[in-house]
This record gives C-alpha cells, sequence and structure tokens, in this order.
C-alpha cells in the first residue's frame, strides 16, 4: 500500500507500482471503438502509460494534452492514457482538446489493471478512481521508469518519463 495526498489529505493505493527493472503485468483494458485490448496489442513498442484519476479534471486534461505533445518526437513509442472514464467521454475529451498521439483506455469493465498496477486508490472522496502514476515499458515491456505522484493535483514529471526512453 502507498500513500499519497489529495489536496493534503492522505488516503491509500492498493499496492505499489511495477518495479524498474520487472516485466509490466498485462491489462485489458477498453479502446475507443469498445474493443478490448491488452499490452500485447502494443507489442514491440515502447509504452508510456499515462494513469490518471478522470480526463474531467484538469490535472489529467493537462497530463494528457503534454503527453500528446511531446508523443510526436518519441519513436517506436505509443503513449497511453488511462482511467476509469468510459471510453465515449475519452474520445469526446481527446477530439474536443485535439489529441490525436495519445490512446485512450478504458477500465469500464474491469478494476483489475488498477489492482495489478498497485495504483487503485481505496479510501477518500475518490476510492475506486487510480492514482496519477506514469509508468514507461521498453519494448519487452520491462518497466523503465515508474513515478506515483504524491499529491493527485500534481502533475507528473514529464522530463523523467521521456527521459527513460533514451536511457
Amino acid at each position: 500500500m502507498a500513500t499519497i495526498t489529495l489536496r493534503g489529505t492522505e488516503i491509500h493505493t492498493c499496492g505499489e507500482l511495477p518495479a524498474v527493472g520487472a516485466r509490466a503485468p498485462d491489462f485489458r483494458l477498453t479502446d475507443a471503438e469498445l474493443r478490448d485490448v491488452t499490452l500485447a496489442d502494443f507489442a514491440g513498442r515502447r509504452k508510456v502509460l499515462n494513469i490518471v484519476p478522470s480526463l474531467d479534471t484538469p490535472t489529467c486534461a493537462t497530463s494528457t494534452r503534454k503527453f500528446n505533445e511531446r508523443a510526436a518526437a518519441l519513436d517506436n513509442t505509443v503513449v497511453l492514457v488511462i482511467s476509469a472514464d468510459l471510453p465515449f467521454a475519452q474520445k469526446r475529451f481527446c477530439a474536443t482538446e485535439g489529441i490525436e498521439r495519445v490512446v485512450p483506455l478504458s477500465m469500464m469493465r474491469s478494476r483489475r489493471f488498477a489492482k495489478d498496477y498497485g495504483v487503485l486508490i481505496e479510501d477518500g472522496p475518490l476510492a475506486g478512481l487510480t492514482a496519477r502514476a506514469v509508468v514507461v515499458l521498453d519494448v519487452n515491456d520491462r518497466v523503465l521508469h515508474a513515478e506515483l505522484v504524491p499529491e493527485i493535483a500534481q502533475e507528473p514529471d514529464y522530463d523523467a518519463a521521456v527521459a527513460a526512453l533514451s536511457a
């Protein structure tokens, strides 16, 4: 279990992020076309998992916009934004914001992803959503970088995530 804060109040996640060097857990998430998507669907590519509570919050929207901007310069890399939002809402958000370089994925069918990655919030007003985190994977799904953002309202360290791809 990890401790993070929501506007200074302690809340807890169900576990810990996968460790750097470990193989990332597989997942089954839902894309904008309501198809199940797994880690294997992105095989052979580096992956940036931008994990957010909801795209309908300012910080989550900002992190998605910033990773969308940076994605253009990332060779053989896909940026996945993962939230509990319904695929319809994710698709609408991306269309409205001009987000074209990230792949939005929803946990609408299961919270298994959040549990396996240790980011499921267990208490407080956001219980059942994910903590804010970034996990960077190499082409073999090994974790290169993992950041659990300590305060939900805070943005992740974009530079550290991108730097992990060139290490």
